[in-house]
């Protein structure tokens, strides 16, 4: 989607329709240039409703990310954020990992209206809408090294449900390693890419996709169960607030992260865990599946299964993981 769209949605709302021609004559362009922008819009998760004579207008409302609201909710930890939001971009995490390489600044955040070619883990795709998702990638600086970040995923875990349970939505759970579920389905995932040495220094672009009002259309493209925020509280919160209370929990939770690693989350994490001591089904990176029952996560964040009588440990790098009943 290209930018002149987004500024056309903007002067659009879901209470009365606006005509071509006014909505031309604010921005300078021609009618012809309004109807080009928006005749694909559809494509893009936003319906519009058309009448002739009157113009256009939203189905439904739009909330877009305003930088100024964003920072006022985040009070005391805006110093530490650097924020950029941008209308469109294919994927937050690939934009920012390649700033990070150009020496952005730590704490800085990138987020999108749109991401068109969002990524998840293990090459898969992230499906986001306009107004539908809420897609931000923040890059984080480690005086220590890449052996060191083990378990970071799941940490960002515990700052999402903290934050989701500050925002009152009930009923999630933690997925190993990197999925907040909602009665096993899906609401929001993790995706962490590294840069630097092994022994430091190091960064970690964090990588956030959250479910937020999601069309049919949508759940329609995506190959497992998902679920949005609309869909589990009646008191949907603003985008804005979201993303604020996100950073907020995430700042937090990484600064603890710095001076103890995952272990001092061990505990809280297993208590999240949708799978802990169920009977799983490991799939491995050949296609081979590995039956066991999920007994907890180790120091560094591997997943401990026992099997046989034998406790094994996997990372991040080498299962996905899908309880019996999904």
């Amino acid at each position: 989607m290209k930018p002149l769209a987004f500024a056309i949605l903007r002067q659009l709302s879901s209470q009365s329709f606006r005509s071509g021609e006014s909505i031309a004559e604010n921005l300078g362009i021609s009618r012809a240039s309004v109807w080009q922008a928006l005749k694909d819009i559809d494509e893009h998760g936003i319906k519009l409703f058309r009448l002739p004579g009157q113009g256009y207008r939203l189905s439904e409302p739009v909330q877009w990310l305003d930088a100024d609201g964003i920072k006022a909710a985040l009070g005391d930890k805006a110093a530490l954020i650097d924020l950029e939001i941008v209308a469109v971009t294919e994927s937050t995490n690939t934009t920012l990992m390649q700033k990070t390489a150009l020496g952005a600044t730590h704490g800085s955040c990138l987020t999108a209206e749109l991401q068109t070619h969002g990524r998840g883990r293990r090459g898969r795709v992230w499906r986001s809408t306009l107004g539908g998702s809420l897609s931000f990638s923040l890059l984080w600086r480690f005086n220590q090294g890449a052996g060191f970040l083990s378990g970071l995923s799941l940490v960002v875990g515990i700052a999402l449900l903290r934050a989701f349970k500050q925002l009152a939505i009930p009923g999630l759970s933690l997925k190993w390693p990197n999925d907040i579920l909602h009665d096993q389905r899906k609401l929001a995932g993790i995706l962490i890419e590294l840069q630097g040495d092994m022994h430091g220094p190091s960064a970690a672009v964090i990588g956030i996709g959250v479910n937020y009002k999601l069309p049919d259309r949508a759940y329609s493209e995506i190959d497992q169960p998902v679920i949005d925020l609309a869909a589990i509280s009646p008191d949907l919160p603003d985008r804005n607030l979201l993303l604020a209370t996100l950073l907020n929990h995430l700042a937090e939770v990484l600064h603890q992260f710095e001076d103890s690693g995952f272990s001092g989350f061990q505990e809280e994490w297993i208590r999240h865990h949708r799978y802990h001591g169920q009977t799983v089904t490991l799939l491995m990176p050949d296609g081979r599946k590995e039956p066991g029952i999920v007994t907890g996560v180790a120091p560094d964040g591997s997943l401990l299964v026992e099997h046989d009588g034998k406790e094994r440990r996997f990372n991040s790098g080498e299962i996905s993981l899908r309880g019996h009943a999904c």
